[in-house]
C-alpha cells in the first residue's frame, strides 16, 4: 500500500475507532471471519531505513493478536475447515492465519505460539525460494538504497538517477523505484534488480538461503499436522502479468516441486503480491483449473457467506508492521474499515 493510501486507511480507523461506529456496524460488516496474512516475525527492531518493514511483526504482537483472537470468541481454524464452514452454512466465526514466502522466522519465532495452543497455520512456499535460488527483490533494493548515496539505472531506455545520500532521500527514491519496478513486465523486472544487485555487491541468492527455509526445515515443520504448506508459484512473479501459459506452468511447477520434496501435493494457493494488477479474474480462474481447493489474494476484507463461490478469490487482512495496535486489530474483527474500503462489497473478485 502507499503511503498516501496508508495514511487515509489509518485516519479512516481512528474515525471508526473514536465514533462507534464500528459496534453498530459490525452484525453487518464482520462476516463468518477473517484469513489473516503474515510475511516475517521476528524481535529486532527495525532500522530508520527499512520499508520493507510492513512485512515484519514482533513475536508479542503476534501472541497479544492471538489472545484477541481467543478473547473475541472466534476459532482458529485450518483453510480446510473454513472452507467446510462456509460450504455447510456453520455460523461459528473463524480466523485462519496465513505466513508468505517460508521465512525461517516463522519456524523460530511463529510456530511456538501456534504450538502451545494447539491451533493451526498455514505457510505458503514459492519452490524456487525452498530450493534457494529465490529472488526476493524487494529485499535487494532496500539494501541497495540503504548502501548507495546515488542511484543510476535505466528506465524506458533513458538514464535515471535518484540521489539517495539522507534517510529521507533513500526513502523517497526508494517507493519511486519498488513502484515502477511493481508496474513493468516481470521479468524485466529482475533483470533490473538483478543489474542493481550486482553492481553494489549484493549476492540474492544467498540472502534467500540466509532467511528462507529450506525442505529438509520445511519438512519437519510440515510433519506436524498443525502445519498447511500451500503453493505461491515457483518464483514468485504477479500471475497476471504472465500469459496464461506461463502463470500454469508457475502455479502448477510449484505444487509439483512441493509435492517431489514433502510428499503431498498442496490444495492452497496464495498469489504473489495479490493485489488487483497482480491477480484477476482469470488468474482466480486458472487458479481452480489447476486444483487448488482455495487461493487468496492481498485484497482486503472479510470472508462473508457468498465466498463460498469464489474459494480462489479470497481476501486477507494484513498484520502489518505498520499497523502494530490492537486497536487496529479490534477494528479488524469487527470487518467495519474494510466495508467502507470496499464500498460495502462482500465479495471482490473482478
Amino acid at each position: 500500500m502507499s503511503k498516501v493510501k496508508t495514511a487515509v486507511f489509518k485516519a479512516a480507523m481512528s474515525g471508526l475507532y473514536h465514533s462507534g461506529a464500528t459496534k453498530l456496524l459490525a452484525p453487518y460488516t464482520q462476516g463468518s471471519g477473517l484469513i489473516y496474512m503474515l510475511h516475517r516475525v521476528h524481535p529486532e527492531q527495525p532500522e530508520e531505513f527499512a520499508p520493507n518493514r510492513i512485512l515484519e511483526i514482533s513475536p508479542d504482537f503476534l501472541e497479544a493478536v492471538l489472545n484477541q483472537v481467543e478473547e473475541a470468541g472466534l476459532d482458529v481454524v485450518t483453510l480446510d475447515e473454513a472452507v467446510r464452514r462456509l460450504k455447510q452454512g456453520d455460523e461459528r466465526r473463524f480466523v485462519s492465519f496465513t505466513f508468505d514466502d517460508g521465512y525461517k522466522d516463522n519456524a523460530e519465532y511463529a510456530y511456538p505460539l501456534f504450538k502451545k495452543r494447539n491451533i493451526p497455520m498455514t505457510i505458503y512456499v514459492p519452490s524456487d525460494y525452498a530450493d534457494g535460488r529465490g529472488e526476493l527483490w524487494w529485499l535487494a533494493l532496500e539494501e541497495v538504497v540503504r548502501q548507495a548515496d546515488r542511484i543510476e539505472l535505466c528506465r524506458d531506455g533513458a538514464l535515471w538517477q535518484l540521489p539517495t545520500a539522507t534517510i529521507a532521500e533513500k526513502k523517497k527514491s526508494f517507493d519511486q523505484i519498488y513502484w515502477w519496478l511493481r508496474s513493468i513486465d516481470e521479468v524485466l523486472q529482475r533483470q533490473v534488480v538483478r543489474v542493481l544487485a550486482e553492481r553494489h555487491g549484493i549476492d540474492m541468492m544467498a540472502r534467500c538461503r540466509e532467511l528462507i527455509m529450506n525442505w529438509d526445515e520445511l519438512r519437519e515443520l510440515a510433519a506436524d499436522p498443525l502445519v498447511t504448506i500451500g503453493g505461491h508459484t515457483k518464483g514468485h512473479y504477479a500471475v497476471a502479468k504472465l500469459s496464461a501459459a506461463n502463470a500454469k506452468e508457475e502455479m502448477i511447477g510449484g505444487a509439483d516441486r512441493i509435492e517431489a520434496e514433502l510428499g503431498t501435493r498442496p490444495e492452497h494457493f496464495a498469489y504473489p503480491y495479490g493485489d488487483e494488477l497482480s491477480a484477476g479474474p482469470r488468474d482466480f480462474w486458472l487458479a481452480k483449473e489447476c486444483g487448488f481447493k482455495t487461493a487468496v489474494t492481498t485484497r482486503k476484507g472479510m470472508i462473508f457467506p457468498a465466498h463460498r463461490e469464489h474459494l480462489t478469490a479470497l481476501p486477507r487482512v494484513s498484520l502489518n508492521g505498520d499497523y502494530q495496535s490492537l486497536t487496529y486489530t479490534a477494528l479488524y474483527l469487527s470487518g467495519a474499515p474494510f466495508a467502507l474500503w470496499n464500498r460495502f462489497r462482500e465479495v471482490n473478485a473482478a
